[in-house]
């Protein structure tokens, strides 16, 4: 699996640069997966890929930015590959389509099309579009999706990883590539052969600031109460924000809500965690809206400050982690699905994470990232599930 990084307001210069870093091989790619900036032209980018790599399938698409060891950037120019040479490691490609339809429905559908073909334990690495709409703003639900695949996979040995697509840090947009050409409202997913197996770590960077608050008015994503109060009044209270003004941009980029997994009174872990991230806020009505519509009335959360000292801790701990664990083996590919909020322009951290990353891992793993609206991980042992705020670092390695 060879890597390659460009950077260009041109496509076709973004591209010779990115295929150029590949580097030679005997034959052209089993299948190429791209990472597109937003402010780049996907037919361009797409058209320019098959000009200089002929006919390969390309699957991914857009991102807030890529993370590479040539470079990484959130300018929207930057452009992600990874070529898949090896037939025996070359991931198969399913596509679904229906997202604007039913979300839940589109996830059971790819994920029927892969237990189909899984026959022993396999990764899967799902990539799908996350924006429905920017008018009136409306997210792909990645909790639907993913609730929809793990009931349609049910006990098929999966091992799943994935990133909602989106084309900058403010969810513009979003579109995938989905093996021939760019699709709207797509899910694709890479199952990769038995012989390659994968090692996870999540990077979290979030603290309970508050105790324990029950929900006692939600309806989907928007929560109207917490302890019988207002939740917007109850989380400016907590956090000494004033109520007014850009609220519900102000709470996006300090706080989570925050559910513990198990135990709540076990001492903190931050991998106990599941956050959601605050999408917008309503005066008037006192609510405010997460990114997904997962947690329950009745359901025990806390505010969760985004903390940049922990970010920071949490990626130096678990990239040391990795390390560790993938010191002697036959490594392919780091891949980091990194949330576009903890980029430094967003999270407004002085350091880079990323760049923690790519110092950090292993010289000698091919690596490469992507900005993320959303991640999707292992989590607790159970089925995957989608998570805000983490970087999901990933090693895929030729299974002994």
């Amino acid at each position: 699996m060879r890597v390659g990084y460009g950077r260009s307001p041109d496509p076709m210069a973004a591209v010779r640069q990115a295929v150029a870093a590949l580097g030679s091989a005997a034959d052209s790619p089993q299948l190429l997966m791209a990472f597109s900036g937003g402010k780049l032209d996907p037919f361009a980018v797409r058209a320019a890929l098959g000009e200089v790599l002929g006919p390969v399938p390309v699957v991914g698409g857009s991102a807030a930015g890529a993370i590479s060891r040539g470079g990484y950037g959130y300018s929207g120019f930057e452009l992600g590959l990874v070529a898949f040479d090896d037939p025996t490691t070359a991931p198969q490609l399913l596509v679904s389509r229906g997202l604007e339809v039913d979300e839940r429905k589109a996830g059971a559908d790819i994920g029927a099309q892969v237990r189909s073909v899984v026959k022993q334990d396999q990764v899967v690495l799902l990539l799908f579009d996350s924006v429905a709409s920017t008018q009136p703003p409306k997210l792909h639900y990645a909790s639907s999706i993913v609730a929809g695949f793990n009931e349609a996979v049910g006990n098929a040995p999966v091992n799943l990883l994935g990133g909602g697509l989106l084309t900058d840090m403010n969810m513009s947009g979003a579109w995938v590539f989905d093996g021939d050409g760019v699709s709207k409202h797509a899910t694709v997913a890479l199952v990769f052969p038995p012989a390659v197996s994968a090692e996870t770590v999540i990077l979290h960077g979030c603290r309970p600031v508050s105790a324990f608050m029950e929900i006692t008015r939600i309806d989907g994503a928007t929560v109207y109460e917490l302890d019988g109060e207002p939740a917007l009044k109850v989380i400016e209270r907590m956090l000494g924000l004033p109520i007014g003004g850009g609220r519900g941009q102000e709470l996006s980029l300090v706080a989570t809500l925050g559910q513990k997994q198990g135990d709540p009174y076990a001492p903190y872990d931050e991998k106990s965690y599941v956050n959601r991230l605050i999408l917008s806020a309503d005066a008037a009505k006192g609510s405010i809206t997460l990114f997904e519509p997962d947690f329950e009335e009745g359901a025990l959360v806390q505010i969760m400050s985004r903390d940049n000292g922990l970010m920071l801790d949490s990626v130096r701990r678990g990239v040391e982690e990795m390390n560790r664990t993938v010191r002697d083996g036959d490594n392919l590919l780091g891949l980091y699905i990194d949330c576009a909020g903890r980029a430094s322009a967003r999270s407004g951290s002085s350091i880079e994470e990323a760049e923690l990353v790519v110092r950090g891992l292993d010289a000698n793993v091919p690596l490469l990232g992507f900005y993320s609206g959303v991640e999707v991980a292992p989590f607790d042992g159970e089925h995957s599930r989608p998570l805000d705020w983490t970087g999901v670092l990933t090693v895929l390695r030729r299974r002994r």
